[in-house]
């Protein structure tokens, strides 16, 4: 496995967000187009129309006629790409490093598949899109991640002094729920949650992850997504990365800390995502842009590693190419 550089409990998840439009395009790729065809009907007869109604062309609730003919969003799809981001060094540094981010996200065999971070998300409900109106939808199942926290690329030189902790592999459960035609007709609101477990013995622990989402599309080939998040850990998590240990103390000069679990972060992450050719429903090249903030919380950032060596304050940023086929 190629060796991965530290990344706090925000960055890890910054592939996921990164793709995370993908599939919310593909679940109603019809919306787009539809909003696409209300603002050229504005333009056409020269009168505003109210983004709330049907466009033109448009039944009442359902997409265009032969919306579907020719998009690549059918039973089997996939997009894979890559970007770069550029995050903390670990969970509670104030050094930036620049790390790689893969993608893929798809639709294989009736399994949705969506990154988290390095590791993958399964969902064992996702359907492909109907020719009907847009639905309240559910998914569920399970999901994967690797933890390298502190795992290497740790920039401040007394941090480094602490050691290198192990990497982890969390496992567990996934779902979520998502309302169509919240604000307008084209939108959509997603409540989420995660909860994992470290299989590997690095820190032993359990992590619970609640979410929520906004999406809206700005025309055929562009969309925007707003998400908010809060991370909940047990005591063995936050010990492992967060306790500073005598040896650590006497390695390092910093005071010696025991952290226990408890609400860790919250954070919001806002994504734009473009069709390279304006046409969503075609497939083709896309590019991601992401730029995110968290907040530390509880004892991650009362750390020595984050209160006197970093910053409870952490920023994300990055952009990525993506393919869809």
């Amino acid at each position: 496995m190629k060796h991965l550089p530290s990344q706090p409990i925000h960055a890890i998840a910054f592939a996921g967000a990164l793709a995370f439009s993908a599939p919310a395009l593909a679940d109603d790729p019809s919306d787009d187009g539809a909003d696409d065809a209300a603002a050229e009907g504005s333009e056409q007869d020269g009168r505003p129309q109210n983004a709330g109604g049907p466009p033109e062309g448009v039944t009442s609730g359902g997409p265009p006629p032969g919306a579907f003919a020719n998009s690549v969003f059918d039973d089997t799809w996939l997009t894979i790409g890559a970007g770069a981001g550029l995050t903390p060094s670990y969970s509670g540094s104030d050094d930036y490093v620049v790390i790689p981010l893969p993608l893929i996200v798809g639709r294989v065999g009736g399994i949705g598949i969506s990154p988290n971070g390095p590791g993958f998300n399964l969902d064992v409900l996702s359907k492909a899109p109907a020719a009907g109106p847009p639905e309240t939808s559910l998914s569920f199942g399970p999901t994967f991640r690797i933890r390298g926290d502190r795992n290497g690329q740790i920039k401040d030189p007394v941090v480094e002094l602490a050691g290198d902790l192990d990497t982890a592999l969390e496992v567990g459960v996934q779902g979520g729920v998502s309302f169509p035609g919240v604000l307008n007709r084209f939108d959509r609101v997603g409540l989420s949650a995660a909860v994992r477990w470290d299989v590997l013995g690095a820190h032993d622990g359990m992590l619970i992850e609640p979410g929520i989402s906004y999406f809206t599309p700005l025309g055929r080939g562009a969309a925007v997504q707003f998400i908010g998040s809060a991370s909940f850990v047990d005591d063995s998590f936050a010990d492992y990365y967060y306790s500073v240990t005598p040896a650590q103390s006497t390695a390092t000069g910093l005071p010696q800390f025991n952290a226990d679990g408890g609400l860790n972060s919250l954070g919001v992450t806002a994504i734009a995502t473009v069709d390279l050719d304006n046409d969503v429903l075609n497939g083709g090249f896309n590019v991601y842009m992401v730029g995110g903030f968290s907040r530390l919380m509880g004892d991650a950032a009362d750390t020595p590693f984050t209160a006197e060596r970093g910053s409870a304050s952490q920023f994300i940023s990055g952009i990525g190419i993506g393919y869809t086929f």
